[in-house]
């Protein structure tokens, strides 16, 4: 029989990592294309309704502006172009188009209350709605709702108008909330790990709520919950969990997603 190939060694495989910009502007240019490829990915998977949603990321360089979509413009058509920045109180310092200001202010709340945080998405999934409308925290019955084990919190009461400080106490150190009757917010230390854990999100919510229909599920215990969250559930992993759905929303507007390696 013939030789196998020899393996390639480790040091010349490539693994792509988070890139490093050499200057705020580079930055800036990054993390709006990621997040109008955000957009673009939540609008193709439904979870937009109206003007509903929202998803802000910090600008590199003023740490209390956030870049967002205009109010009123539907995700699936916009570019870095369309973004705008919003200052912490609400107020339009590049652009020419209106910010939602109601959904605005809890999402600079937020960003005031964690400085690590970079993005914020409240997206409109269907089955998040669905177990925020039980009032339910996500259970340990699935390897993506593991992720979230000891790692999120609900948010029990409903307001006509919502609190944006309330919402940023309630979140506390966690990765996700789970605002009841509403849906459920995610943060993160990049776009792409704030948009991984919403998508995680939806999914987990789905299988938990499809086990419930079916019958009784069986919870993973508590050492492995645990386990898996250690593996799955840092900022790392979603950001390269995300990596690959982003790569596919690429726009003629838009530039390649850097990395690493």
């Amino acid at each position: 029989m013939p030789d196998q190939p020899a393996p390639v060694p480790v040091e010349r495989l490539r693994f792509d990592l988070p890139p490093v910009h050499g200057t705020a502007e580079e930055a800036r240019a990054h993390r709006k294309d990621v997040l109008a490829r955000a957009l673009r990915l939540l609008a193709r998977l439904g979870h937009e309704d109206g003007v509903a949603g929202q998803a802000t990321a910090r600008d590199p360089e003023f740490e209390d502006c956030y870049w967002t979509h205009p109010f009123g413009r539907a995700f699936g058509s916009l570019t870095a172009a369309d973004l705008i920045l919003v200052d912490g109180d609400g107020r339009v310092v590049r652009g020419e188009r209106r910010v939602n200001e109601l959904a605005f202010a809890v999402h600079a709340a937020i960003h005031r209350r964690r400085p690590e945080v970079v993005a914020v998405v409240r997206a409109q999934g269907p089955h998040g709605r669905a177990l925020a409308a039980l009032g339910a925290l996500l259970a340990p019955v699935s390897a993506e709702a593991c992720a979230f084990y000891g790692d999120h919190a609900l948010l029990d009461e409903y307001a006509a108008t919502e609190d944006p400080d309330r919402i940023g106490r309630a979140l506390g150190p966690y990765k996700a909330l789970v605002l009841r009757n509403r849906g459920v917010l995610t943060v993160g230390t990049s776009v792409e790990a704030a948009l991984w854990w919403s998508l995680a999100a939806e999914r987990a919510a789905q299988v938990q709520l499809l086990a419930r229909a079916a019958g009784k599920p069986v919870l993973i215990d508590h050492p492995a919950a645990v386990a898996t969250r250690e593996r799955f559930g840092s900022d790392l992993a979603a950001w390269a969990s995300c990596r690959p759905l982003l790569q596919e929303q690429a726009d003629s507007g838009d530039t390649p997603v850097a990395s690493t390696s």
